[in-house]
């Protein structure tokens, strides 16, 4: 196994999200919709740009997620102060109960990855992690 800073950046992105979608199966979400329900538990109401903004996904690709997830009954799209330019999300009851099921799978696979961790060595990782993220941010 390649032990480079990008590769090991990617096998546990991509671990994560093949479990996280291991532990959802049942649910049925595709990718992409954990993450807007575990945006919208805490945003619920906001719009397609915020959420965009939020997720980190591009506007076309999130309009497809959208779509999908209103056509399941997992969000619904609102006008707000009669603005039509402007649609606001916000989940249904199946979708509060699905991302009770996403958050509570986040925390089995956190648990799980942290596993053997200490909680020092936890805490001066998830402060590298930041700072890497910050730097990433701020690369032009």
């Amino acid at each position: 196994m390649d032990d480079s800073f990008h590769y090991l950046s990617m096998i546990n992105h991509m671990t994560i999200q093949k479990k996280l979608m291991e532990q959802l199966a049942d649910t049925g979400l595709t990718l992409g919709q954990p993450k807007v329900l575990d945006y919208l538990k805490d945003h619920d109401g906001a719009s397609q740009k915020e959420i965009a903004a939020g997720c980190l996904i591009e506007a076309g690709s999130l309009t497809s997620i959208l779509n999908r997830m209103e056509e399941k009954g997992l969000i619904e799209r609102k006008m707000l102060n009669g603005n039509r330019r402007t649609f606001h999300i916000f989940m249904t009851e199946s979708g509060k109960k699905n991302q009770k099921l996403v958050e509570e799978a986040f925390k089995k696979i956190e648990k799980t990855a942290l596993n053997g961790i200490s909680e020092e060595e936890q805490k001066l990782f998830m402060d590298i992690f930041c700072r890497i993220y910050q730097n990433l941010a701020d690369m032009k």
